[in-house]
């Protein structure tokens, strides 16, 4: 039997941030997945890399450091850059007012408040009357996660040697054995990054984190005959990001929005708005908690976000997709790393950022094992 220096548990972007942290320090790594492609949250999902807005503190430090890999990765790998920068549209003088706020923070380094004119040239297509300004940042990043997940596994297989089983699903962990339906696999240290698999291995740790399930709504729509600049969203995000939702100001936000469109809020509903090579748009997204979800899409749902995106472009392209999807979540926990055995970490992002923050987490991991 093979032993490896690293065994992960888990594809997704976790799993791999853990995979490339270790596979630079030369070490053996195997990665396992029950899939055998990558087919949940880490591929359902805008790609964006959100750095400004993140929580202060450990979260956005995450993302400022996750930000550097993937940039890292786009030259090493060939992942492509598709939007630089982030354009946050604001509707109502109480949005303005959190960015105003949030422009006198230190998280706000690099970042310019626009007014209304200003906004609009920064991406024409807008509709003015609705637009009262803005604030540019240029630390996001996009990326179409649906090829580049693969794009990071073959280029961790190739380059740095790491091996994939998938359609592999580990039962049990007994330190340095998981035990799987194909076979023991032997490991010095163990990662298991479950994304949203609360049953599976460790139930008890990831429950002790009041873990439970997010499931947003999402869609693809037409080619605009426009190009995005880059990233965009508007109010109801900023009740979303932490940076700009803990100010004081944001508070008259969402009074306001209450009124205007509370059906939007209780439903969680915000809106992004990216762009991907094709030129077709991926907007969303709404968030419904519980421990199990159903997998069905409600138009309604979708009606709100489209509803938004219209009161910034006037119209909506045709809808060429729609999807749910479904990561972990917990209050007071963006993400943890617990330690179930010595030899063993488990990793979980509970705040739908593993794109914007896993990177990071898995050089912290490894650095934790490996000294």
């Amino acid at each position: 039997m093979a032993t490896y220096d690293l065994a992960v548990v888990g594809a997704g972007i976790i799993g791999l941030g853990h995979a490339l942290a270790a596979a630079e320090r030369g070490l053996r790594v195997v990665v396992i997945d029950r899939d055998i492609q990558a087919n949940g949250a880490s591929i359902r999902n805008f790609g964006l890399v959100v750095v400004s807005g993140q929580e202060p503190g450990l979260s956005r430090q995450r993302a400022e450091r996750s930000r550097e890999i993937w940039l890292g990765l786009s030259k090493q790998a060939g992942i492509d850059i598709l939007h630089r920068g982030k354009l946050v549209v604001a509707q109502r003088p109480e949005a303005m007012a959190v960015l105003d706020a949030f422009a006198s923070s230190p998280e706000a380094e690099g970042c310019r408040v626009l007014t209304a004119r200003e906004s609009v040239n920064f991406q024409p297509e807008l509709a003015a009357n609705n637009i009262v300004g803005g604030l540019y940042s240029p630390w996001e990043l996009r990326i179409e996660s649906r090829e580049a997940l693969p794009w990071i596994g073959s280029f961790l297989s190739e380059c740095h040697g790491v091996e994939f089983r998938r359609g592999v699903a580990v039962s049990r962990i007994l330190p340095p054995l998981l035990q799987t339906g194909s076979g023991d696999i032997r490991a010095d240290k163990i990662v298991v990054c479950p994304g949203d698999d609360h049953t599976t291995l460790y139930p008890d740790r990831v429950a002790a984190y009041e873990t439970h399930r997010c499931k947003l709504q999402m869609l693809r729509l037409a080619d605009p005959g426009f190009r995005l600049n880059q990233a965009l969203i508007s109010d109801l995000s900023l009740l979303r990001y932490q940076a700009y939702a803990a100010l004081p100001e944001a508070q008259a936000l969402r009074s306001r929005l209450q009124i205007e469109c509370g059906d939007a809020l209780d439903n969680e509903v915000h809106l992004i708005v990216v762009q991907s090579a094709d030129g077709s748009l991926v907007v969303g997204d709404s968030h419904h908690y519980g421990h199990v979800l159903d997998p069905f899409g409600l138009e309604d749902i979708d009606q709100m976000i489209l509803g938004e995106f219209r009161k910034l472009f006037g119209r909506t392209p045709d809808v060429l997709a729609r999807w749910t999807g479904s990561y972990s979540s917990a209050r007071g926990h963006p993400a943890f790393i617990d330690a179930p055995h010595e030899h063993v970490r488990l990793v979980m992002v509970t705040s739908g950022t593993g794109a914007s923050t896993g990177f990071a987490l898995g050089e912290e991991t490894i650095t934790e094992l490996f000294g």
